[in-house]
Parts: C-alpha cells; sequence; structure tokens
C-alpha cells in the first residue's frame, strides 16, 4: 500500500477534496503538521509521493521559519528519487524555489473566483487536460512564482500569468485551490486573521459575491478537480526516473 507524505501548515488548509481520493485509491497517509510540530524531519525516502499544501506563511521567511528548510530539502529529495510532487499555492512557490525560480509579493492579492486558462502544453498535459481550454477555480494568494526554467507553464490567469507548470513527468505546482469544496471556502471567509491579511493589502474582500461565485462554480470545479487529481495519483507507484539537481543552499 504505498504511503503519501502531506506537509500541511495550519489546520484551515487541509486536504479538502484530495483527502477521500486517496484514500479511495488505497494510499496512506502521512500527515507532517508544521504548525504542531515546527521541528519534524520526516525521511521521505520511504514514500511514494508528497502533496504539499498552502499556509500564511511565505518562501522568504526560512530564518524565521525553520521548517520551510526542511520542506524545501524534503521537495528536493522527492525530486531527485523520481517520485510525484504535488504543490498547492505555498506548496508551489515551495516547488519553483527548489527549481531555482523566484517567488515574489504579487502587485496584489488574486482572491475568490477567478477564470483560469490552459496553455498549448496544459491543454494536453497528462494530468491537467480535464481543465479543457479555461475553467474557473478558486484562488487565495499575497505571492506568486515565476514558471522554473526547465518546467513547463501549464495555465495562467487575468491577473497571474503563472498558475500552474510540470517539472518533468510527475512533479506540479498548481497556484490556485483545486481542493476546496463549499465548507472549506465558508471557513476561510470566516478567518479573522485571512481577512486582516487582505485588509491590509487593501484587497476589498466582497463576502457574497465570493459566497454567490461559489454556488455558481463550486460543482464544475470539483468535478474537474477529481479527474485533475486522480491523474495525478495515477503517477504514484509508477517506475521512477532519479535525476540530479543542482546543489542549493535554501534561505
Amino acid at each position: 500500500m504505498p504511503r503519501i507524505q502531506v506537509f500541511q501548515h495550519v489546520a484551515a488548509e487541509p486536504l479538502g477534496t484530495l483527502d477521500p481520493l486517496i484514500r479511495r485509491r488505497g494510499h496512506r497517509i502521512r500527515f507532517t503538521n508544521f504548525e504542531r510540530d515546527p521541528d519534524a524531519a520526516p525521511t521521505m525516502d520511504r514514500y511514494r509521493g508528497l502533496v504539499v499544501l498552502g499556509g500564511p506563511m511565505n518562501v522568504d521567511e526560512c530564518d524565521r521559519r525553520a521548517h520551510l528548510r526542511t520542506e524545501l530539502r524534503a521537495i528536493e529529495r522527492m525530486l531527485e528519487l523520481g517520485r510525484p510532487v504535488l504543490g498547492i499555492c505555498l506548496g508551489a512557490q515551495l516547488l519553483a524555489h527548489v527549481l531555482g525560480a523566484p517567488v515574489r509579493r504579487h502587485p496584489a492579492p488574486e482572491v475568490g473566483w477567478h477564470p483560469l486558462a490552459t496553455t498549448d502544453a496544459g491543454r494536453g498535459d497528462p494530468v491537467l487536460a480535464p481543465l479543457g481550454n479555461a475553467a474557473p477555480v478558486f484562488q487565495w494568494h499575497r505571492y506568486s512564482f515565476e514558471v522554473p526554467r526547465e518546467a513547463v507553464h501549464l495555465a495562467r490567469s487575468p491577473l497571474c500569468e503563472p498558475q500552474a507548470f510540470r517539472f518533468g513527468d510527475n512533479a506540479y505546482g498548481f497556484q490556485f485551490h483545486l481542493e476546496m469544496d463549499e465548507a472549506l471556502i465558508e471557513r476561510w471567509l470566516a478567518n479573522p486573521r485571512y481577512l486582516a491579511e487582505l485588509a491590509a493589502d487593501g484587497h476589498p474582500t466582497d463576502i457574497e459575491t465570493i459566497r454567490a461565485q461559489t454556488r455558481q462554480h463550486i460543482a464544475t470545479m470539483k468535478a474537474q478537480s477529481e479527474a485533475v487529481f486522480n491523474r495525478f495519483l495515477d503517477l504514484v507507484g509508477r517506475p521512477q526516473r532519479r535525476i540530479t539537481l543542482p546543489s542549493r543552499e535554501f534561505g
């Protein structure tokens, strides 16, 4: 029974709809919750896949949050082993950083429902293809990554060009949140810390508009996300092709 390691940063950002899909496939999930155990140092060699979730911290906080360096080294190890990696939001930014791409504060937060357009490569990608040419997706980020130099750009949005990439044939970074359901969106909309951060950035959060758009789009996104996530999970347990990454010190 393949084991998948999941890096979680805060209770408010769980696996969401990805959780039952992983369990339905018969995989065992091992959570490392860095909010509860910031000194955790999981040994990655025993896992067949890695999912790195989102969180309110940022890649440039390594000096204050030592677990971010732990995560960067773990991602690097999984890439070297040739095992599947999925980074969501912060997780995608960490993956991009491991691959040498800049991660910076975005000019304005991208929050709520936004149209996502796939690139030509994205429309033909083995994992992301179920999104089709365009799809409404849920967003909540203040930082964004550049697409790593050796990665393939898969999707963009009007406010943020780099939305998804693939490195090799089994490492994916998604800036957006396909794992959301109605309850999780409501949880974020009721989170005082998340709303305060947006207010500090001058983001006019129209909660009622987000709720209305959720009712309009959530069923479509959940169906598409199930197809996308299942295709990613198809990669778990495949024959692996080890790679050698340039040596880097993460700071």
